[in-house]
């Protein structure tokens, strides 16, 4: 599917911005659906992200415990957090966010955009055993 995003990389392209197209992945907020394949793979756009500063938008999952300093980015307003425990499990419509400070929750109806490094594959957290398959980290969210 040919979105806006794609024809933006293009044109920066075509024009020499290089390198430029991607930083700019942080000012654009990317949507969940296309960090992944309709099997649940990655998208050849989250692999080309990887390890780049991008902004996803979506709504925050209630998290898994007080003081955490992770929460679940999710495709729709979630009441419950959508822990998974093996990768076979793992939704292709969240993310889990990593920020410095302790998450200040925000209302699960209320629409964020969370901008932090993306990272993919399995990462377990060594604190809650939560397990990632992709995920921003240093991230800020608002």
């Amino acid at each position: 599917m040919f979105t806006r995003r794609h024809f933006t990389t293009g044109l920066a392209m075509s024009l020499g911005f290089g390198t430029s197209a991607t930083v700019s992945a942080a000012d654009t907020p990317l949507k969940l659906r296309e960090l992944y394949k309709r099997d649940g793979s990655f998208s050849a756009l989250a692999l080309q992200l990887e390890g780049q500063r991008v902004t996803v938008s979506g709504y925050m999952a209630p998290p898994l415990k007080a003081q955490s300093k992770f929460f679940v980015l999710t495709k729709m307003p979630m009441s419950v957090c959508p822990f998974c425990e093996t990768e076979a499990e793992w939704p292709d419509n969240i993310l889990t966010v990593y920020t410095k400070r302790t998450v200040k929750v925000i209302p699960y109806t209320v629409g964020i955009k969370t901008t932090g490094v993306l990272e993919l594959g399995a990462k377990t957290d060594p604190n809650t055993g939560f397990l990632s398959l992709i995920r921003l980290a240093g991230a800020t969210y608002g």
